[in-house]
């Protein structure tokens, strides 16, 4: 067991040898957009990282900040879950994903309510709503953009700079896995009173109606929240936290070629999380067979399960101490974890989901 564990091992880490070889050779275009972070929300503690602090596109994740300028207007008690805001032309004519905000001589712009907007922000990933939220909490959107910016600086995302409200692509837009997990964790902590928004299953407004991007709420235990993004410089994006028994962590992926496969990593890590703080009560209670091993982040399933090297002893039949479950982390990149390289197509850069030309 132990030696055909270790066949393996060798087997991945020579494939990952001839992946990183041909990193090396793709065009300087060429972007490694994959990056994810695990961090426990309430002590800070970091459980695993993978090109965290290397700058990445947030796309839709943008709109975790927009909703943090709204929560704090909230709470400063300049506007009310109740007060209306009207859209602007410019607004209205912001890109999918949408709500349908719309305006005509006639009628003039529609309007909505801040909660109305906070739910299409978190469910539908609104454009339209964004730059709404923009123009009438920072008077344009290039200087609520500069705002956002700066109150992000606060909160410690040193990396981070927002070019807009929304996400859509721009190449001034820039942030860190790392950033990311900070921003999903001040959410939480700053606003607990307003968090329960990212839980918010689907949303309708007028004919429109949508549903949380959010494919873990319900599905993975613990799952609360909190946001997706897609552009096709960014890839597939997911900011996620799941509490179970009093532990709350932050599982942040960046980079999937595509929705499930995005999703499926951030699972494998959010098990692996809660594999971690139980081997840490109790060595002999991590179940790893449970760990989803013949996933790729490129959504395509591996041919042959990944076999784990023996848990309990070495090849010379020595017994082993208890290892982490991230600990063959990266035996497992081609597998589990493959890094995207791709080049960036700025003409075509659209917010998309799978399907469709919109952003998650």
């Amino acid at each position: 067991m132990a030696s055909a564990g270790f066949s393996s091992f060798r087997v991945l880490a020579g494939a990952f040898l001839t992946v990183f070889a041909l990193g090396l050779a793709a065009p300087a275009s060429a972007q490694d957009r994959y990056a994810a972070i695990v961090m426990d929300a309430r002590t800070n503690e970091v459980l695993l990282e993978d090109q965290a602090n290397e700058a990445r596109y947030p796309a839709s994740l943008t709109k975790m900040m927009t909703l943090y300028m709204v929560f704090e207007a909230l709470e400063r008690g300049e506007i009310t879950l109740d007060t209306r805001w009207t859209a602007s032309r410019n607004a209205a004519r912001q890109p999918p994903s949408r709500l349908g905000l719309a305006c005509s001589r006639r009628r003039g712009c529609d309007s909505i309510t801040v909660e109305q907007a906070i739910n299409a922000l978190v469910v539908q990933s609104a454009n339209d709503v964004a730059v709404l939220v923009a123009e009438r909490l920072g008077g344009t959107e290039a200087r609520f953009s500069a705002n956002m910016s700066a109150r992000a600086r606060e909160l410690g995302m040193t990396e981070t700079r927002f070019a807009n409200a929304s996400g859509l692509p721009d190449t001034r837009h820039r942030t860190t896995a790392r950033d990311m997990a900070r921003l999903g964790q001040a959410l939480w902590q700053d606003f607990p009173q307003y968090y329960h928004y990212f839980q918010t299953p689907n949303f309708s407004w007028r004919r429109t109606s949508g549903r949380n991007h959010n494919r873990l709420l319900g599905q993975v235990e613990g799952v609360d929240g909190i946001k997706t993004g897609y552009t096709r410089a960014s890839g597939f994006n997911l900011v996620t936290m799941a509490e179970r028994s009093g532990r709350r962590v932050i599982v942040v992926v960046m980079g999937g070629e595509s929705a499930s496969a995005r999703d499926a990593q951030v699972a494998y890590l959010v098990e692996g999380a809660y594999q971690e703080f139980a081997r840490r009560e109790d060595p002999n209670a991590a179940t790893y067979a449970s760990l989803p091993l013949n996933r790729r982040l490129d959504g395509q399933a591996a041919t042959d399960t990944v076999a784990l090297p023996s848990l309990t002893a070495n090849a010379n039949g020595r017994p082993l101490a208890p290892s982490s479950p991230y600990e063959t982390y990266q035996g497992m990149v081609v597998e589990t974890l493959s890094t995207v390289n791709a080049p960036i197509d700025e003409s075509s850069e659209g917010d998309q989901s799978e399907t469709t030309e919109e952003m998650e």
